[in-house]
């Protein structure tokens, strides 16, 4: 199963990637590891809504139930998510490093609907 990561490594650029999650087949349900979570929380935030530059900090499965949510990244691009989608925000950096132009991404919420998001704070990163 492959899950969209917004991640960065050692603390530069984030950049978006595919990670391969292993399944198991247990008599046609197929299913992946646990991956173990540490809290949930639903998200409401309406048409118009932009966070400026800034980093997940923990890793985050978010899953967007309604509405499109556009993240953006340093480079120009952007990746937009919609109903039924999902992905891992888990770009970090260390406590020593200062956040700067280089660093994050912006999340947007595009169109005429209000995002409705499931955000689950997992318990570490997932390699990429």
């Amino acid at each position: 199963m492959e899950i969209t990561l917004l991640t960065n490594d050692s603390n530069g650029p984030s950049y978006f990637t595919e990670a391969q999650l292993s399944e198991d087949d247990f008599n046609g349900m197929v299913i992946t590891p646990r991956v173990d979570a540490l809290n949930l929380r639903f998200r409401r935030s309406e048409p118009g809504y932009l966070a400026d530059w800034h980093v997940a900090g923990d890793p985050t499965l978010i899953v967007v139930r309604q509405g499109t949510l556009r993240l953006g990244l340093r480079d120009g691009s952007t990746k937009d998510f919609t109903c039924g989608e999902q992905f891992i925000a888990q770009d970090a950096l260390d406590e020593a490093i200062p956040f700067g132009d280089q660093h994050g991404h912006t999340a947007e919420v595009i169109g005429d609907i209000a995002l409705l998001a499931v955000h689950i704070k997992l318990a570490k990163r997932v390699a990429t």
